[in-house]
This record gives C-alpha cells, sequence and structure tokens, in this order.
C-alpha cells in the first residue's frame, strides 16, 4: 500500500488532541534540580529505520496492531517534522490513550510531543504538556529549569522565565552560569532554542533574583 494512504489510514486510527490550552500555572521553581530522570528526555524509538521507509513500516504496524503507542509516537514525530502536522497531532493523540501515565513511555511521549509543538511555534500548547509533566511526579529533574525558562520566556513570561534559570544556575552553577556550555549540555536542542535560553540567561545576569 502507498505510503500516503498508509499515513491517511493511521490518522483515521486516531482521534484529535481536543481543545487549546489556556494560560497555565506552574508552581514557583524549587532550590535545586538534579534528578537526571533521562527516560522521560529520551526519543520515542520503536524502530531503527529512518526516512520514508520508516514511516512507511511504521504505518503498517499502526494499521495492523491495535497498540502500538510507541509505533504512533514516533510516526508522529516524523510526521510533523515533514509537515504533515494534523497528522502527527492525531498520532501523537493516539500514542497518549493507549499508554498509562505512569509508563516511562508516557514521559518521554509527553515530552518529545512538548517539543514538536513548541517547534511549530505553538508555545502555549507545548508548555501545557510540559507542566502536565511537572505535576504529574515528585521529581527534580534536571531537564526543568532550562526547558521550563525557554518556554516561559517565549510566552513572555520573562520573570518566571528567569526564576527557573536561577534554579539551573543553584543547582549546577559550573554549568549554566555563562552559555559556553549549551552546546554540550543541550545537544538536542536547536539553535535557536539554544539562543533564546542565552537571552533568559542574560536577564538573569543583569537582575539575578534571591533565593528564597
Amino acid at each position: 500500500m502507498p505510503i500516503r494512504k498508509l499515513l491517511l489510514a493511521a490518522a483515521l486510527a486516531a482521534a484529535v488532541v481536543s481543545g487549546s490550552a489556556g494560560a497555565q500555572a506552574l508552581s514557583k521553581p524549587g532550590e535545586f534540580y538534579f534528578d537526571a530522570d533521562a527516560q522521560t528526555t529520551k526519543p520515542v524509538i520503536a524502530i531503527r529505520e529512518t526516512g520514508d521507509a520508516a514511516m512507511e513500516r511504521l504505518a503498517k504496524i499502526i494499521e495492523r496492531k491495535a497498540h502500538a503507542p510507541t509505533e504512533a509516537a514516533q510516526l508522529a514525530h516524523l510526521a510533523m517534522e515533514g509537515g504533515r502536522v494534523e497528522l502527527g497531532r492525531q498520532l501523537y493523540g493516539r500514542a497518549l490513550r493507549e499508554i498509562d501515565s505512569g509508563s516511562t513511555y508516557w514521559r518521554a511521549i509527553m515530552w518529545n510531543y512538548a517539543w514538536d509543538l513548541y517547534h511549530l511555534g505553538a508555545h502555549e500548547e507545548a508548555f501545557k504538556y510540559w507542566a502536565t509533566l511537572h505535576g504529574a511526579r515528585n521529581v527534580s529533574a534536571a531537564w526543568m529549569p532550562p526547558t521550563y525558562a525557554v518556554a516561559l520566556w517565549s510566552l513572555g513570561r520573562k520573570d518566571e522565565a528567569v526564576e527557573w534559570y536561577a534554579a539551573a544556575v543553584r543547582s549546577e552553577p559550573d554549568l549554566w552560569r555563562d552559555s559556553s556550555r549549551y552546546a554540550e549540555l543541550l545537544p538536542a536542542w536547536r539553535d535557536s532554542d539554544r539562543a533564546t535560553l542565552a537571552q533568559v540567561r542574560q536577564a538573569w545576569a543583569e537582575n539575578p533574583p534571591r533565593w528564597p
């Protein structure tokens, strides 16, 4: 079956993620964020193929398999990267419906979906998913301060962004006090993401908030 039809079949099997995100509240940052939480920040990879071959194989799996959250999430990411935004949203919706929120894959899917939305310019919606992750577990993950700093800055919530950046500096001052190690610390981020974080760092350096 051609890839176009396979992708359409996958889309028809999924429901659209409903509702738009309103202004999402987030608690004040804590003092320190040391937890690696590596299972959240990993890419969702069900198969090792890439490009069109991966999309076609994933679409076949999803068409035949009633429960395929990781395959749906991987295909969703590829679809959104390729400009098939609505299909990507539908597939992410299917993946999240098919997996329990206690699963490590649920967290990884939420994390990856948020970044895909962020890179589309859907910053408010992306932040909703990151904030959901924040509230889902009692963990002080190292990814939270820089990620929330970038997300909040992009939403125009600059004071909050600086507060979260300050949490990164409190936790690992040698890593975050300047921007020289961003490429090493954030290898999966785009240059534009790191540039936004550098703007937050500059604002923090000019007026670092006091703790607590």
